[in-house]
C-alpha cells in the first residue's frame, strides 16, 4: 500500500487527478503521456538524470502549470538536469538558465540569441526575454465590437450534452464570432466542442451520423455551410506534397516554365515540370529528391539521389530557366523570396502572400509537407482556406492551436483568425493561451474541476465578463493577468 499510494501521489502532483485508472493509454493526448513519464521518473527516484522534456505544459490549464513547476523543480533538487523547450512565460521564468533561439524562423534562425540567466544581459535582443520582462503583449475584450455585432447572425445551440463527463450542459456558439472553449485539464472541452459540436454540424453536411454522440437536440446547424477541423495534423503524406502543391500555386509556376521560349520549342508542356508525371521528372527517384534504403530490423534510411542529386527533375527539364533560374533552383527559393521573384505574376504572388501572411514566408517551395511541424501544418491550413472560402459561414474548429508556437507566432495566429472571422465565418477553439483567451468575443468556461469534477458550464461571456466570475479557475487567472497589464503599464 506504501508504494502504491506513492505512485498513485506522483500522478496526482503532474495534474492527473482526472484520470481513471482503467483509462486507455490511446486516449491520453500527448501531454497526459508526457507528465506520466514524469510521474514515472518521480517515482523511480533517480539520481544525476538529465531529463529532456518537449512542451510539457501542452494541455495545461495555467492553474495546472504550478504543479508542474513544483514536479519539475523536486526533479533538480535531487540532483538531476532538466532541459525543456517551452514557450509558457511562467516556466520559462523559473529557469535557472535560458538559451533563446533565432532571431526568425527556418533560415532565419538558427542562432544563438542569448545564453544566460534571466537577470543577465538587459540589452539583449531576444523577443523572448522582453516578453519575460514586460509581460504578454495583450489587452482584454470587454465585449464583442460593433463589427462583430453587425454580422452576429444568430447561433448554434447545443442542449442536453451528456457525452463522457459533460453534465447535461446546454451551451451556444455565436456564429461570425471568436468563440474559446476554456477550463482546467479534463473539464470536457475537447469531448464537448471536438467530439459534439464538430461531428453534429458534420451530420449536417451529410459526411456522418450527428447523432453519435450524446446530445438532446441541435439548433442553428442550418446557419452553417461548411465545418472544418483545423488541427496540427500533416497537410501532406509523402514527400512530393509542399507549401506550394498544398495552397494550389504550383500549377501557375509549371506554367510560366512551360511558356518560355527553349520550352515551347521543344514541345514541353506544364504536366513536364510536375513530380507525379514521368518525362520530366528523375527517372531513379520519381521526383522525391532522395532514394529509401529498407534496413532490415532498422529504421530505413534516406539518401539523397545519386542521379539527380536531390533536385528531382531530369538533366533537360532543369535546361529551361525562368529569370535565370531553372525549377529545382525555384523550388529552393524562400515564400518570401519567391513574392518578389514573381513579381509580374499578380495571381500567384497573392496566393503566396497568403503564406507570408500566415507567417510562414521562410519556408521553401518546395520543402516536403512531410518535414512541417504541427503548427506550420495548421497556418498551411489556415492559409488555403484563405485563398479558397471567399463566401463565408464557414465554422473553423481548433483544439489548442498555439501548441509549439512563440509569443510572437501566437500574435500572427490570432490575426488570420481574426481575418477568417471578418470574412464572415466563425472561429471555434479550445485553449489555455492567455493571448487567445483575451481576445475571444465568446467565452463558454467548463470545469470547475476535472474528470467527474468537471463537465459543467462555470461561465459564459467577454474575457472581461469571465474574470468577474466566482469560482472559475480561468477567471481566476485572468484576474491575475488582468493586475499584471496595468501594472506593467504603470
Amino acid at each position: 500500500l506504501v508504494e502504491l499510494r506513492s505512485r498513485l501521489t506522483f500522478l496526482l502532483d503532474v495534474g492527473l487527478y482526472y484520470v481513471t485508472l482503467n483509462r486507455l493509454t490511446k486516449t491520453l493526448s500527448g501531454g497526459e503521456a508526457q507528465r506520466i513519464g514524469l510521474a514515472n521518473s518521480l517515482g523511480a527516484n533517480l539520481l544525476d538524470v538529465l531529463y529532456i522534456l518537449d512542451e510539457p505544459s501542452i494541455g495545461l490549464h495555467p492553474r495546472d502549470t504550478g504543479n508542474l513547476i513544483k514536479v519539475l523543480m523536486e526533479l533538480k533538487t535531487r540532483g538531476n538536469t532538466v532541459v525543456i523547450v517551452e514557450h509558457d512565460l511562467d516556466i520559462i521564468k523559473q529557469a535557472d538558465y535560458i538559451v533563446d533561439l533565432g532571431p526568425g524562423a527556418g533560415n532565419r534562425g538558427g542562432e544563438v540569441v542569448y545564453a544566460g540567466p534571466l537577470d543577465g544581459d538587459t540589452k539583449s535582443s531576444s523577443t523572448t526575454l522582453k516578453y519575460v520582462r514586460d509581460g504578454l503583449p495583450v489587452g482584454i475584450n470587454n465585449t464583442v465590437s460593433e463589427r462583430r455585432r453587425i454580422r452576429y447572425n444568430g447561433a448554434v445551440e447545443l442542449k442536453g450534452v451528456t457525452e463522457h463527463n459533460l453534465k447535461d450542459v446546454d451551451v451556444e456558439f455565436p456564429l461570425g464570432a471568436f468563440n474559446c472553449v476554456t477550463g482546467v485539464s479534463g473539464s470536457g472541452k475537447s469531448t464537448l466542442v471536438c467530439d459534439v459540436l464538430y461531428n453534429a454540424l458534420r451530420g449536417r453536411m451529410g459526411d456522418g451520423d450527428y447523432r453519435a454522440h450524446d446530445y438532446r437536440e441541435i439548433s442553428g446547424r442550418d446557419l452553417v455551410k461548411k465545418v472544418l477541423m483545423v488541427d496540427q495534423s500533416p497537410v501532406g503524406k509523402t514527400p512530393r506534397s509542399n507549401p506550394i502543391t498544398y495552397i494550389k500555386a504550383f500549377a501557375a509556376i509549371r506554367d510560366i516554365f512551360a511558356s518560355q521560349r527553349r520550352a515551347v520549342k521543344r514541345g514541353y508542356k506544364s504536366g513536364r515540370f510536375s513530380f507525379n508525371v514521368s518525362g520530366g521528372r528523375c527517372a531513379r527517384c520519381q521526383g522525391v529528391g532522395y532514394e529509401r534504403i529498407e534496413m532490415h530490423f532498422m529504421a530505413d534510411l534516406f539518401v539523397r539521389c545519386s542521379e539527380c542529386e536531390g533536385k528531382r527533375y531530369n538533366r533537360e527539364t532543369l535546361e529551361i530557366t525562368y529569370r535565370g533560374l531553372n525549377l529545382a533552383e525555384v523550388l529552393d527559393l524562400t515564400v518570401d523570396e519567391a513574392i518578389i521573384f514573381f513579381s509580374g505574376h499578380k495571381q500567384l504572388v497573392e496566393r503566396l502572400a497568403v503564406l507570408a501572411k500566415v507567417g510562414l514566408g521562410y519556408l521553401q517551395l518546395g520543402q516536403p509537407s512531410t518535414t512541417l511541424s504541427g503548427g506550420e501544418s495548421q497556418r498551411m491550413k489556415i492559409a488555403r482556406e484563405l485563398t479558397e472560402n471567399t463566401e463565408g459561414g464557414a465554422v473553423y474548429i481548433l483544439d489548442e492551436p498555439t501548441t509549439g508556437l512563440h509569443i510572437d507566432d501566437v500574435d500572427t495566429l490570432i490575426n488570420v483568425l481574426q481575418d477568417l472571422i471578418n470574412g464572415g465565418n466563425t472561429i471555434v477553439v479550445v485553449e489555455h493561451n492567455p493571448q487567445v483567451i483575451l481576445q475571444a468575443d465568446y467565452i463558454i468556461d467548463l470545469g470547475p474541476g476535472g474528470g467527474d469534477e468537471g463537465g459543467r458550464v462555470v461561465a459564459v461571456g467577454s474575457p472581461a465578463q469571465i474574470a468577474r466570475a466566482k469560482g472559475s479557475h480561468t477567471g481566476a487567472f485572468l484576474r491575475k493577468l488582468k493586475r499584471e497589464i496595468r501594472k506593467a503599464k504603470t
